[in-house]
C-alpha cells in the first residue's frame, strides 16, 4: 500500500525528490518532505493529499509527526536552518504554521521527540544539537558535538539501551542511582561513529573507539560516516545507515564486568560489481568477495550477512585465494590493482604479511593445494611469482613483507588467471595472448604450451582426478587438455559469449561454467553434453566459486548480485523415489476399492493418480450394472471443482472415439444433471473443452439417427417376408411407387452408414468391406423389389 502512495507522491504532490517520510500514530496519515520546499500530509487509504504546507525557503529534509495523537502538530526541518512547527487542525491557512524555531546556522538534517514529547531535539551541519521546549517553543539548550550530524535520536526507557546508558551516566557522575529527569539521545555523523549525550550537562556519556566503516582512499570522505539512524522496536537495538548502502545493527551485550555496545549485523545493500569469490574455512560457513572496492566482504552464508570487512588495500581488489593452514588458521591471499599482494589470517581478522614487486594490476592468485607453504600471483606485467610462506607468524599484529621463491615471464601479455595442481608440483597460467602455459614447481620450468583458444583466455582449472587441465576463453568455448604433450582431448560449446570461469564439480566427472551472457551451466565430462543451463544473472559473471566439501556453488558478476547453488540430486531422486512409493501404495488402494466394489473411493483414487483409462474402466464397468445411475450419481458427487476439469478432459478424449463414445456420452449426461450451468460456467477452461466435446457429440448423434432409420427397412422387409408378425393388420399400400420410394430411401440411408463405417475400417479391411457391402446392398433391393411386386 506504501508503495502505491509513494507512486502517487511523485506523479501528483512533489515536483521534486521525496526527501523523507514519517507515518501517523494512528496509521492513517502519512507526511512526506520534498526537494521543492513542500510539506504534504496524504490519506493513506484514499492516497489523496489532506494538507498542504509550504513556507520553508529551502530543501526540507525531515518530517515527524507527534507521538500524543491528541497533539495534532507535525515538525519539519529544512536546509534553510529552521524548525517549523504545523497545525493539522488549522483552518486558516495563515495559521497553519505555530512556530518558527531559528537557532541552527546550517541545514537541519534530523529532528526528534523525547519520550514524553515535550523536548525536541534537532540536529544539523552546523555541528550542534538543539533542545526545545514545546511549551513555548524556546531552546533550552545547545550541545556542542563538533561533528557534522546526520541523524539523532532519543533512547526510549525500559529497553536494554537505556540500561544501558543508565548504567553509563552512574559511572559517569558517579551517583548510586541516574537522574530520573534526564533525556538520553544518540547522535551520528561524519565521523561514522555512535555517540550516546545526556542533555542536562551536555556530557557525552559514549563514544564508540573507532570506526566501523572501512574506507581505505583519502579521496572517499563522503562514504566514510553515518547518513542516518534509528531505534528499533521491541528491543532491536540502533540501526545506522550509511552513504554506500550498508545496514549497521548495533545492540548491547552483557558481559560479566560491564555492558557493551556491539555491532551484532552488517547489511550490504550494493556489492557494486563483483570480481572473485571462494568459500572460507573447513565448513566452509563464509563467502569471501572480492567487489569493486578495496576491501574484502566476508559473508555468512547463511544468513547473507556480512560478518567483517578486510580493508588495507589502496586500490581495488581484482582476484582473491583461501586455504586452511596445517595451524588451522584462515588464510586468504588477495591482488589488488595498487600492484601488491596480501595476506590476511581470517581468524584474527588481520594483515599478517604483504608483497611488493609487480609492475602491473594482480590479476590472479592462488595458494597451494598441498602443503600451503606457498602461493602464485600472475600480474599485468606477465610475470608469474611464487611467494613464500615460511617463517611467517600467523598470529603477527603487524604485516611482513613477503619474499618471492622465483620469477619468470610467463606470457607475452597479461595473465588472467593462475591454478596450482592437486600435488604442488605443477602450475597452469592462462593469458590475454589466447595461450595457456604449464609450469613446474618450485623453480617454474616451462612444461607446455596449449595453443587452441582464438581469444584470450579467462580462467584455468587442474582437474581432481585426471592428469589435464580445463580452461575457459573469450571464443565461447571450453577446452580440457592433456598435461603430458598438451592436446586438446574436448572442446564444449553452448554459450553465447565469452566463458569467464570454469570449475569442476563431483569429482571431475562434471563442470560448470559461467559467463558473459549471464549463465550458468552444468557439463557432463564424459558426454560432453550440457545437463542443464541457469540464467539468475542479468549481466556477466566474472566470479565462480565451488566449495569443496558442500559442493554448493556461489556466482557473482556485473550486476551485483551474488546467487548461491545447491545440488539437489539427491533429494530429487528422494522424492522422486518418495513419489513412486506413494504411486505403488495408492495403485493397491485403487485395485481394493475395485474389489469390494467401492465405485466412488476408487474413482477418486483414479482421478489423484491421474490414470484416466482406470477411471474409463471404472465408468464402463457402472454402465454394465442395472442401478447404474444412482452410483455413478453418487461418484460423481465427490469430486471436487479440479476433478471435475480433468473429468471433462477425459471425456473430451474418449468422445473422438467411436468404441469409448456412448460411455462418455453417458458420464457427459449424469455430469450435466448434477451441476447447475454456474458451476459448469466456473470449471477453468470450460469454453475449450466444449469446443472439443460439441463437433464430436453432433457427428455420433447424426450417425445414431441415420442407424435408426435404418432399421425400418430391416421390421419392413422382415415384415413383408412374414418373417416376424406384423404388430397390426396387413395395410397394403394404394401405391406401388409410393413403397419403391421408401425403400430406396432406406437403402440411401444404408449406403451412408456404410461410407462412414469405412473411414473408421483400417485401410487392409476396406476393400473386402466393401464388395460385402455391395453384394449385400443388391440382396436387400433384390428381395426388397421382389416383395413390392408380390404385393
Amino acid at each position: 500500500m506504501i508503495i502505491v502512495v509513494l507512486v502517487l507522491f511523485i506523479s501528483k504532490g512533489h515536483e521534486g525528490p521525496v526527501m523523507g517520510m514519517a507515518c501517523h500514530a494512528s496509521g492513517g496519515l502519512l507526511a512526506t518532505a520534498g526537494a521543492d520546499r513542500k510539506v504534504l500530509v496524504w490519506d493513506v487509504d484514499g492516497g489523496f493529499c489532506t494538507h498542504y504546507f509550504k513556507g520553508h525557503k529551502g530543501v526540507v529534509s525531515s518530517v515527524l509527526f507527534h507521538p500524543d495523537t491528541n497533539k495534532n502538530i507535525l515538525l519539519s526541518g529544512s536546509d534553510d536552518a529552521t524548525v517549523r512547527v504545523w497545525d493539522l487542525m488549522a483552518k486558516n491557512t495563515e495559521k497553519k504554521c505555530l512556530a518558527i524555531l531559528e537557532k541552527h546556522f546550517s541545514a537541519v538534517t534530523s529532528i526528534a521527540l523525547s519520550e514524553d514529547g515535550w523536548n525536541l531535539f534537532s540536529a544539523g551541519r552546523d555541528k550542534v544539537v538543539n533542545l526545545w521546549d514545546l511549551h513555548d517553543y524556546s531552546c533550552k539548550t545547545t550541545v556542542a558535538t563538533y561533528e557534522v550530524l546526520e541523524a539523532v535520536t532519543t533512547v526510549s526507557s525500559g529497553t536494554p539501551f537505556a540500561s544501558f546508558v543508565a548504567s553509563l551516566d552512574q559511572k559517569k557522575s558517579k551517583k548510586k542511582e541516574s537522574d530520573s529527569q534526564a533525556t538520553y539521545f544518540i547522535t551520528v555523523g561524519e565521523r561514522g561513529v555512535v555517540r550516546i549525550w545526556k542533555s542536562e550537562g551536555s556530557i557525552c556519556l559514549y563514544e564508540q573507539k573507532s570506526s566501523d566503516i572501512t574506507v581505505s582512499s583519502d579521496d572517499e570522505e563522503s562514504k566514510r560516516g553515518f547518513t542516518a539512524a534509528a531505534m528499533l522496536p521491541s528491543d532491536h537495538g540502533l540501526l545506522c545507515v550509511t552513504a554506500d548502502q550498508q545496514f549497521f545493527f548495533y545492540s548491547v551485550v552483557e558481559n560479566v564486568e560491564e555492558s557493551e555496545l556491539v555491532l551484532s549485523k552488517r547489511l550490504v545493500g550494493y556489492n557494486e560489481e563483483i570480481a572473485d569469490m571462494k568459500f572460507l574455512g573447513d565448513e566452509e560457513q563464509f563467502l569471501a568477495v572480492a567487489t569493486n572496492l578495496e576491501e574484502v566482504r566476508v559473508y555468512d552464508v547463511a544468513t547473507m550477512s556480512c560478518s567483517y570487512v578486510l580493508a588495507g588495500h589502496k586500490e581495488v581488489i581484482l582476484s582473491l585465494d583461501t586455504c586452511v593452514s596445517s595451524s588451522g588458521n584462515v588464510l586468504i591471499v588477495t591482488g589488488s590493482k595498487d600492484k601488491t599482494v596480501r595476506l590476511w589470517n581470517a581468524t584474527s581478522k588481520s594483515c599478517i604479511g604483504v608483497g611488493t614487486g609487480h609492475n602491473g594490476d594482480v590479476l590472479a592468485v592462488a595458494f597451494a593445494k598441498k602443503s600451503f607453504s606457498f602461493f602464485v600471483s600472475g600480474s599485468g606485467d606477465r610475470t608469474l611469482k611464487v611467494w613464500s610462506l615460511d617463517g611467517i607468524s600467523e598470529d603477527s599484529e603487524e604485516p611482513i613483507n613477503l619474499k618471492t621463491r622465483s620469477v619468470v615471464a610467463a606470457h607475452d601479455k597479461d595473465i588472467n588467471s593462475v591454478a596450482v595442481a592437486r600435488n604442488d608440483s605443477l602450475v597452469c597460467t592462462g593469458s590475454e595472448d589466447r595461450t595457456a602455459s604449464i609450469w613446474r614447481l618450485p623453480d617454474l620450468v616451462h612444461v607446455v604450451t596449449l595453443k587452441g583458444h582464438k581469444r584470450r583466455i579467462f580462467s584455468v582449472e587442474f582437474s581432481t582426478v585426471d592428469q589435464c587441465v580445463m580452461t575457459a576463453s573469450g571464443d565461447k568455448t571450453v577446452k580440457i587438455w592433456a598435461i603430458s604433450d598438451g592436446s586438446c582431448l574436448k572442446t564444449f560449446e553452448g554459450h553465447t559469449s565469452s566463458v569467464l570461469r570454469a570449475s569442476f564439480i563431483t569429482e571431475g566427472t562434471q563442470f560448470v561454467s559461467c559467463g558473459a551472457d549471464g549463465l550458468l551451466k552444468l557439463w557432463n565430462v564424459n558426454t560432453s553434453e550440457c545437463i542443464a543451463t541457469y540464467d539468475q544473472h542479468e549481466d556477466k559473471v566474472w566470479a565462480l566459486a565451488v566449495g569443496k566439501k558442500t559442493e554448493m556453488i556461489a556466482t557473482g558478476g556485473g550486476d551485483a548480485v551474488i546467487n548461491l547453488w545447491h545440488d539437489s540430486t539427491a533429494s530429487d531422486k528422494e522424492d522422486e523415489f518418495r513419489k513412486e512409493e506413494e504411486a505403488i501404495l495408492r495403485g493397491q488402494e485403487l485395485e481394493n476399492a475395485v474389489l469390494d466394489a467401492e465405485y466412488t473411493k476408487a474413482i477418486r483414487l483414479a482421478f489423484e493418480l491421474r490414470r484416466p483409462h482406470k477411471v474409463f474402466e471404472l465408468f464402463a464397468g457402472l454402465c454394465r450394472k442395472r442401478e447404474s445411475d444412482e452410483q455413478i450419481v453418487k461418484a460423481l458427487q465427490g469430486l471436487e471443482k479440479e476433478e471435475f476439469r480433468l473429468l471433462f478432459e477425459y471425456v473430451r478424449e474418449w468422445n473422438t472415439k467411436p468404441k469409448l463414445c456412448h460411455i462418455a456420452q453417458f458420464v457427459l449426461y449424469q455430469t450435466f444433471n448434477i451441476l447447475p450451468p454456474t458451476e459448469i460456467v466456473q470449471v477453468k477452461g470450460i469454453g475449450e473443452l466444449l469446443e472439443g466435446l460439441i463437433p464430436y457429440s453432433q457427428r455420433h448423434f447424426n450417425r445414431i439417427d441415420r442407424f435408426v432409420r435404418s432399421s425400418f427397412l430391416l421390421d419392413y422387409t422382415l415384415g413383408e417376408m412374414s418373417v416376424i408378425d406384423p404388430e397390426t393388420e396387413t395395410e397394403y399400400p394404394k401405391d406401388k411407387k409410393k413403397k419403391e420410394k421408401e425403400v430406396i430411401a432406406a437403402v440411401s440411408a444404408m449406403e451412408q452408414d456404410t461410407e462412414e463405417l469405412n473411414k473408421e475400417t483400417p485401410s487392409r479391411k476396406r476393400k473386402s468391406q466393401k464388395s460385402k457391402d455391395k453384394s449385400n446392398k443388391k440382396r436387400l433391393i433384390a428381395e426388397a423389389q421382389g416383395s413390392v411386386i408380390a404385393v
